[in-house]
């Protein structure tokens, strides 16, 4: 079958990866109300049909921290990108500076981001988690200045983290022993194409960015048990100040769900913000970030950019996010499961479909320039 869509790659992606990594990328923590809600309020949302507009002319960029983008997105971070495809992070970036979108680095990649910056056309936004070692934070954020990357996406709502069942059904999370050993061993060999394409020649299976400062490098196990050991719990907003004195770019906070947080962030001087809940990985309950999105939007009143993430999954969403008031949009999953079906090419045709599809969705509600969408697009419902 031909994928079109990015539920066609995510059953690809289901089919090519080990259990464990395929559940990891998909699952969300607790009961997964909040995954489940993140698509479904998104989907909920009714774009307002429009005839008889001249849509001969369409303009999908924007600009973002002195960026030109060709679509008002960019490629979230996502930890473990390098398991589900050989040099994953480095395919991804390359992808999306095709696209001319920008990749965001996770601190918990497999690539470290000399090893992106070098392969990929243009450096990547980094994304930044604060372990215990500040001595090590700082010689990171050196590297990342000397990489030349652009922004730095500071991610909060880490301190520790959710309880994610489906880890611990499919052995990510097991106990270590001879067991789970072999556990992992079997999804490895029974799944040739990944077990040739990433486990045998995609080394080193490292996190690239912080492997001189923790130990347990792997993160196999408990990742619960992992952020807990190296994870800094201590972090408030006077750490910003902390980060501004060693980073001299655009600071965006990722993490935002409660206005009063956008607050904190405003007051703070970060120069943007993500209204996400990690994809529904965290707190489990919470409100899906498209519906928490308005109230943020209010408060921020256009002092800096808001983006969001969360439940994004075609070209219409895209367009519903904007037309509640974001900037631009994060993919998180969308891009990991071409990622792991099919590489860099799975993923820039992902990015296409994307601009095709938001193309139409700005044509059939007469929306000619993404910068104007506004809550016209949508039908406003009757109380």
């Amino acid at each position: 079958m031909v994928a079109v869509t990015v539920s066609d790659y995510r059953r690809a992606a289901r089919r090519r990866l080990p259990p464990l990594f395929f559940e990891y990328l998909d699952g969300g923590s607790y009961s997964e109300l909040t995954l489940a809600r993140n698509v479904a309020d998104m989907q909920a949302l009714a774009l307002r049909q429009r005839v008889m507009c001249d849509v001969s002319e369409l303009s999908t960029e924007v600009e973002l921290f002195g960026q030109k983008l060709a679509l008002p997105l960019a490629l979230g971070p996502i930890g473990f990108a390098g398991m589900f495809a050989r040099r994953g992070e480095v395919q991804a970036a390359k992808a999306a500076a095709r696209a001319g979108v920008p990749f965001c680095l996770s601190t918990v990649g497999i690539c470290s981001v000399e090893e992106v910056t070098r392969e990929a056309p243009v450096p990547p936004w980094y994304q930044l988690y604060m372990i215990r070692d500040r001595g090590y934070m700082e010689q990171l954020l050196q590297r990342v200045a000397a990489c030349g990357c652009p922004v730095l996406v500071f991610t909060v709502d880490l301190p520790v983290a959710g309880a994610r069942y489906r880890d611990v059904h499919s052995g990510m999370s097991s106990a270590p022993g001879l067991m789970t050993s072999l556990r992992r061993v079997w999804q490895g060999v029974t799944h040739l194409r990944w077990l040739w394409d990433v486990q045998l020649n995609g080394r080193p299976h490292v996190f690239g960015n912080i492997v001189d400062a923790v130990p347990d490098n792997s993160g196999f196990g408990s990742f619960a048990g992992w952020v807990q050991r190296n994870f800094d719990p201590t972090v408030t907003w006077d750490d910003i100040a902390w980060v501004r004195e060693r980073w001299k770019g655009p600071i965006v906070i990722k993490g935002i769900l409660d206005p009063e947080d956008a607050r904190s962030a405003i007051a703070a001087g970060v120069d943007g913000l993500v209204v996400s809940n990690h994809g529904g990985r965290q707190l489990d309950g919470v409100p899906a970030s498209v519906t928490a999105l308005p109230d943020i939007v209010e408060i921020v009143d256009g002092k800096i950019p808001v983006l969001m993430d969360g439940g994004v999954r075609s070209g219409l969403d895209v367009l519903r996010a904007l037309a509640l008031g974001a900037d631009a949009c994060l993919l998180g999953r969308a891009w990991a499961y071409p990622l792991a079906a099919g590489g860099e090419q799975a993923v820039a045709k992902m990015l296409s479909l994307l601009r095709a599809e938001l193309k139409v969705a700005m044509s059939l509600t007469g929306c000619t320039d993404v910068r104007k969408a506004g809550r016209e697009l949508l039908v406003q419902r009757k109380l």
